[in-house]
């Protein structure tokens, strides 16, 4: 029988396994689909963790929990992890609920490995606890910005809705595209209506639109308003925060769904690592797997990494960021302070703007590369 893990997460010697906490949305209103390619992820890399030997000869066991989009039960779950042993925490998809995560695993001392969140201010003040694999928003949304301007968008209208994240990535492309001759307009989608929406984009002369929504709801009615209004057939409609990624963007949207372009974090082509890792993912996943599934196949790896060479104890892994050095899926995983980031970055990964092919909706075209 296994022994379970000391609370504070101190180092066994009895065989028993170690416990990575595992932050996931998998119900909604969290992004499902983001987090079923996280999971798969992760889990995968576990597998192959265990297949190699474990942790110098314990196996590495996943406790995952199902934030379901929702800031306050990814705090409990930091603390319900915390309280089973786990040396880490890693994972969750949604920047405002990774930023409750981080605040909580911060206060507890426990460490955070954090997958796929960009949000820039992830917690308060400078932390040595928690840790980012993703860009921070500010880096990405500012190359995003850099090719609405190559592609001669200046008059820039944001859908939005009430959000720290959608403030924030507001906030970025204002300041980036300010200087440049560019212009941005927020109009709320809780307020209009697409159709008002549509009548908005008209009188403000309008060249692009950016998705800064939450999806199916509110993008999709937008989307098709938008595309069925002949008054805006020349405009730009983009997802700067990756909503057509997945598969179930084109399956709702078929046709409307293409030729929107979004960010998205691997390199324009991966390594025989990335290579292989995605073979096995599209098998796991039964679709092409989406740079999030990379980002928590890499979230294991580091981890898998630290314990070997630092071991299970909380403020070992915690100590250990700057000295992280992993061979990941998207290339040479590295830790860094950067200015503005509150936490231990990987700064940077490949990121790439690019959209569906309008002729073949399944197949990507890479625009722009930062």
């Amino acid at each position: 029988m296994n022994t379970p893990p000391s609370p504070s997460g101190a180092e066994h010697t009895d065989g028993s396994s170690v416990r990575l906490g595992a932050l996931v949305p998998l119900t909604r209103p969290g992004w499902v689909e983001a987090g079923r390619h996280l999971l798969a992820g992760l889990d995968l890399a576990v597998r192959e963790v265990n297949d190699s030997g474990g942790i110098d000869g314990r196996p590495l066991e996943l406790v995952v929990r199902d934030t379901a989009a929702d800031p306050e039960r990814a705090a409990a779950a930091v603390d319900e992890l915390a309280g089973l042993g786990v040396a880490a925490v890693a994972g969750e998809y949604h920047s405002v609920v990774a930023r409750a995560a981080a605040a909580r695993a911060d206060a507890l001392g426990v460490p955070f490995l954090c997958s796929s969140a960009v949000l820039d201010e992830l917690t308060e003040e400078p932390t040595e606890w928690v840790a980012r694999l993703a860009p921070a928003q500010s880096h990405g949304w500012r190359i995003y910005a850099d090719f609405l301007l190559g592609a001669g968008r200046c008059r820039i209208a944001v859908a939005t809705q009430p959000s720290v994240y959608w403030a924030s990535g507001t906030r970025v492309l204002r300041d980036h595209l300010a200087p440049r001759g560019g212009t941005v307009v927020e109009l709320d989608t809780n307020a209009l209506t697409p159709e008002a929406l549509c009548d908005a984009l008209v009188d403000h002369g309008a060249t692009a639109l950016l998705l800064l929504v939450g999806h199916p709801e509110p993008a999709v009615p937008v989307v098709r308003a938008v595309r069925g209004d002949r008054r805006l057939a020349e405009i730009l409609i983009g997802a700067p925060a990756g909503q057509p990624e997945f598969a179930e963007w084109a399956a709702v949207l078929g046709d409307d769904g293409a030729g929107i372009p979004f960010l998205r974090y691997l390199p324009e082509r991966l390594a025989p690592l990335g290579e292989r890792v995605g073979k096995e993912l599209r098998a796991r996943l039964d679709e092409a797997p989406s740079f999030v599934a990379f980002e928590g196949w890499d979230t294991v790896a580091v981890l898998a990494e630290v314990l070997r060479s630092h071991g299970s104890d909380r403020a070992a892994i915690a100590e250990s960021w700057p000295c992280v050095a992993v061979e990941g899926t998207r290339g040479p995983i590295r830790f860094s302070r950067t200015p503005g980031i509150s936490v231990w970055q990987w700064a940077w990964t490949p990121i790439q703007v690019v959209d569906r092919d309008p002729a073949e909706p399944d197949r990507f075209r890479i625009l722009h590369a930062g």
